[in-house]
């Protein structure tokens, strides 16, 4: 189990590496919308190449971003019906769903992601517009992002079982399993009732 906890935490770093390039590249998308339309109101011009990118960019980062948001705890639960549960069955919920629906779905959408990047990797495929970008690397962002994902699901796999064999804490709860909005919401919360008490 040492050296499976041992894989979990190198998936977790190549993770988080892959979240703060996503960071990054949302500045630049943002830069390069900007830039488009101020170039576009200002000058009456646009370029194909630039406006292309920016779908290119935020494909990047949704498809990299991934297996960071499940790193981070930061998917879609649904925490009224999870927070009665105890930390067994929570656990035990996520081993059933990584092993039945996220790793058979990463599977499939890498073997079926991988033709059309493949295709238009050797066809040097181009964008049918004027000045357009060539089409492999935003097709090579599905079976990469997928990869990605797929990693994690075997990283936080490995962290459910550990923790129900008792070899490793719970990261479903915790400070660490908390999602930002949460940790505001509590933020807010605490500050709503010092307030309230400072006015008594």
């Amino acid at each position: 189990m040492t050296s499976l906890l041992s894989l979990s935490q190198w998936i977790d770093r190549i993770s988080t590496w892959a979240g703060k390039l996503t960071m990054w590249l949302i500045l630049a998308t943002t830069l390069i919308s900007a830039g488009n339309a101020l170039v576009r109101k200002f000058f009456n011009s646009s370029s194909n190449g630039l406006l292309e990118i920016q779908w290119y960019l935020f494909a990047a980062v949704f498809m990299l971003g991934a297996g960071f948001g499940f790193l981070k705890n930061s998917h879609v639960r649904i925490d009224f019906i999870s927070s009665r549960l105890s930390d067994r069955a929570r656990n035990w919920i996520d081993v059933v769903g990584i092993i039945v629906v996220l790793i058979p779905f990463c599977i499939i959408s890498i073997s079926l992601g991988w033709p059309f990047f493949y295709q238009t990797f050797v066809s040097g495929e181009m964008s049918q517009n004027a000045g357009g970008l060539i089409r492999w690397p935003a097709y090579g962002l599905i079976p990469l992002g997928f990869a990605l994902l797929l990693a994690q699901a075997f990283s936080e796999l490995i962290k459910r079982i550990a923790f129900l064999r008792g070899f490793g804490p719970d990261v479903l709860s915790g400070e660490e399993a908390k999602s930002d909005e949460q940790k505001h919401l509590e933020a807010l919360e605490k500050k709503a009732s010092q307030m309230l008490a400072g006015a008594k």
